[in-house]
C-alpha cells in the first residue's frame, strides 16, 4: 500500500478485480505513481481454484487390485463445481460464514429456493463483512464450502439451478 490513502487504495485493486472479471480477463498489472518514492504497484490474477478441506491423512490400508469395474468407475470425468452453470463463485478472497451470526441459523440451505439479490452467504474480508447475494432465483442445489473456511477469490461457493 502507499502512503497516501490506504481505503482509496483498496477501492482501486477492488475495481481492478471488477474490471478483471467484467472484461472476461486472467491477469491484470498496474503500477501507479503517487509521488517521489511513492508508489502502488497490483498485479490481479483470476484463478478457479477448488477449496479443499485439509485433515487428517487417511491411514493406508491394503486394497485388492482393482477390477476391470472399478477401473472403468475410477476413469469416468470428476465433476469440477467451478464449470457448473449454476455455481456462484467467490467475489474475493476471505473467511466464508454460511450464517449472520454464530448459533443463527444459516442462510440458504440445500435445497432452499432463493431470490434474485438474497444474502446467501457472508465473506469477511479485511474485517468487513461483504454480503454475497444470489445472482439468480432457483433451488440450492450444493453448498461447496464449511462455515469459518478460507476462501480464495473464483471458488465455487455454491451451485443454485
Amino acid at each position: 500500500m502507499s502512503k497516501n490513502s490506504p481505503d482509496a487504495d483498496v477501492k482501486f485493486i477492488a475495481a481492478l478485480a471488477e474490471l478483471l472479471n467484467s472484461n472476461a480477463l486472467t491477469e491484470l498489472s498496474v503500477k501507479r505513481e503517487y509521488a517521489d518514492n511513492d508508489s502502488l504497484e497490483v498485479r490481479v490474477v483470476k484463478q478457479n481454484t477448488v477449496v479443499q478441506m485439509a485433515g487428517p491423512a487417511p491411514a493406508m490400508q491394503y486394497a485388492p487390485a482393482p477390477t476391470a469395474t472399478a477401473a472403468v468407475a475410477a476413469s469416468a470425468p470428476v465433476e469440477d463445481p467451478a464449470q457448473h452453470p449454476g455455481a456462484v463463485t467467490s467475489p474475493m478472497v476471505g473467511t466464508i460464514y454460511l450464517s449472520a451470526e454464530p448459533g443463527a441459523a444459516a442462510f440458504v440451505t440445500v435445497g432452499a429456493r432463493v431470490t434474485e439479490g438474497q444474502t446467501v452467504l457472508i465473506i469477511e474480508a479485511m474485517k468487513t463483512m461483504n454480503h454475497i447475494p444470489a445472482p439468480r432465483a432457483g433451488t440450492v442445489k450444493r453448498i461447496l464450502v464449511s462455515d469459518g473456511n478460507a476462501v480464495e477469490y473464483g471458488a465455487p461457493l455454491l451451485i443454485i439451478e
